[in-house]
């Protein structure tokens, strides 16, 4: 359905799989906006809508973008302000169409180019101006109720007919000669009679009509008053019902909900505003426990960069010759492009972090294009930076080269991003593990008298964790333990940023009072694999036996003997002990006793 209100705003409404899932759209440009379809994304049983999506294009900016909320209110407001900046976006469309002449149309688009290539340039300064935090109170719909609420139609009536007034008969000489004179009176007098006796059921017929429609009227008015009322009740129950989500997606946020955190993460990076430079587009998971927030961004492309530099209006031939910036002044802008939208966008999310939900932040970003030598779409990782949020508030971004910061942040990339070089992350959490737990410290119960060969098997791989995260955390590693089960033998998954020795390393952990043979080197081999790691780690607290140094030759896995653990554990400040053979009496004591 489209109708038009008194602002000139065209509205549809769009249906989604519920019969009450609808989306409207209001612009004043409705006829170039392709709406496309409301869908919703559902739980496996199919019970509950997980996700809502609607796709939107222009087709006169030829813009695409395509939206998605967990909530239709949330995503209401999204379309609301997309469509909003579209309008204006089209306002400036018509304007610059509206010019006309050669000369001074080559004039504005030159200007516009180099306003183009400007704004390049200012994509991290922009930010800085702006309170990337939500406006909670804002998002909330407080407009008054538009509907109709008073009933249009008129109250039947109508106008009264005079009564029939007696005409008296003309009496002549003749009907007096002749004694007619009576006669015509009486005549005259019944015939008024009759006259006056129609009139009379005439008028009451029209008042019984009358009475008919206004009671029908009466009925009509009630129930459109009634239907009116509750249309307006509705209105603002489904107003208070939205604003008291939004109140909830606060508290969340507040209180560190992960759905919440991604959600207010996604309303910020909308929110952010690049001027129609390039389309967005990220995915976002959080890890409350480690206060980690996971983005994986989408770059523009070489091809989305402005190229044209100036243009000028042949009077010859009435076209418009363009000139273009060269190759090294694109690839130049897109790299400046690449580091400035990976400041910006880490600049936004921890300011908006009012409630210090993020300790540190991990961006990717990657860009899709066409791989020259193939011809086949790619997408790849082209840089990577893991930040903690101490380390980045104590950057002065008015102030940096965008470059220089990133590399200065251990961020991740080839010499050039135009090269379009694949990288490996410097940590991509596995979004789909549920095999991690809770991490129990246990170091401040050791000290000299410890025996690490005889302690509890579970507590030995929370111990492995503890000194391995202690090591780690100095270049803001991560290091998570798994739940006990036989899911391939994983102890613990690291991710190290390191550039060079970094990704992802599994650990595992041998309490064991006898020589490790090459057996548990290969299932530690064969895990790697299934892991996709790049290093593998095996910590005992005895020794290996020749076999295993031989396998674990030329391949990416370190073997730490007990030895090597308590000098790892004493470079932290841990005091322990292994004696293998007052272990092995404990354990058969333990065992058979």
């Amino acid at each position: 359905m489209i109708a038009t209100d008194d602002d000139g705003l065209r509205e549809s409404s769009l249906g989604g799989p519920g019969e009450l899932d609808t989306v409207v759209v209001k612009s004043r440009y409705l006829n170039h906006i392709d709406l496309g379809n409301l869908t919703a994304r559902h739980s496996a049983d199919g019970s509950r809508v997980l996700r809502f999506y609607v796709d939107l294009r222009h087709d006169l900016l030829k813009l695409h973008k395509e939206l998605n909320a967990p909530e239709l209110f949330l995503l209401q407001h999204k379309v609301n302000a997309l469509v909003a900046q579209w309008d204006e976006k089209t306002d400036e469309f018509q304007k610059r169409r509206a010019i006309f002449g050669g000369k001074a149309s080559a004039e504005q688009l030159t200007l516009d180019a180099t306003a183009a290539i400007d704004r390049l340039s200012g994509i991290l300064s922009h930010t800085l101006g702006v309170n990337d935090r939500i406006n909670w109170e804002a998002m909330k719909d407080r407009s008054p109720y538009s509907g109709q609420m008073t009933y249009d139609k008129p109250e039947p009536h109508r106008l009264k007919t005079k009564e029939p007034q007696y005409v008296a008969p003309e009496i002549g000489f003749f009907d007096k000669l002749f004694g007619r004179a009576r006669t015509k009176l009486e005549t005259a007098a019944t015939d008024h009679h009759h006259v006056v006796e129609n009139w009379r059921q005439a008028e009451l017929k029209a008042d019984q009509e009358l009475a008919r429609q206004r009671a029908a009227w009466t009925a009509a008015k009630a129930a459109f008053e009634a239907q009116a009322q509750s249309a307006k009740q509705e209105f603002f129950a489904a107003q208070v019902a939205d604003n008291a989500k939004i109140d909830r997606l606060a508290a969340g946020v507040a209180a560190g909900d992960p759905s919440s955190v991604i959600e207010h993460a996604s309303l910020v990076l909308d929110e952010s505003d690049y001027d129609d430079l390039f389309e967005k587009a990220f995915e976002i998971e959080y890890d409350r426990n480690a206060k980690t927030l996971l983005l994986e961004y989408r770059l523009p492309s070489p091809d989305d960069m402005p190229r044209v530099k100036a243009v000028r209006f042949v009077a010859a031939s009435g076209e418009f010759k363009e000139t273009y910036v060269s190759d090294r002044e694109l690839k130049a802008n897109y790299d400046h492009v690449g580091y400035q939208i990976c400041l910006r966008t880490l600049h936004e999310l921890f300011e908006a972090d009012e409630h210090t939900n993020l300790e540190r932040i991990l961006f990717n970003g990657y860009a899709n294009y066409i791989d020259r030598s193939s011809g086949r779409d790619v997408s790849a990782t082209i840089m990577s930076v893991l930040v903690d949020r101490k380390s980045f508030l104590e950057v002065d971004l008015s102030r940096v080269d965008p470059k220089a910061c990133f590399k200065s942040l251990k961020g991740v990339s080839a010499s050039t991003l135009s090269a379009l070089a694949p990288i490996a992350p410097v940590m991509k959490l596995n979004k789909e593990d549920r095999r991690f737990i809770d991490a129990r410290d246990q170091a401040e119960f050791l000290d000299d008298t410890t025996n690490l060969a005889a302690m509890d098997w579970e507590d030995f791989e929370h111990l492995v964790r503890e000194v391995f995260e202690k090591e780690f955390a100095a270049r803001g590693g991560e290091v998570r333990i798994t739940q006990s089960s036989n899911d391939g033998g994983v102890d613990a998954v690291a991710f190290d940023p390191d550039p060079i020795t970094g990704g992802k390393i599994v650990i595992q952990a041998k309490r064991y009072t006898r020589t490790v043979g090459v057996a548990a080197v290969r299932d530690l081999y064969g895990t790697m694999q299934h892991e996709q790691a790049s290093r593998g780690i095996l910590v005992t607290t005895a020794d290996y036996g020749p076999d295993a140094h031989k396998f674990s030759s030329g391949k990416p896995i370190t073997l730490m003997t007990g030895a090597n653990l308590l000098h790892l554990l004493g470079r932290h400040g841990i005091n322990a002990k292994i004696d293998l053979r007052e272990a092995r009496k404990t354990m058969n004591l333990r065992d058979f006793g």
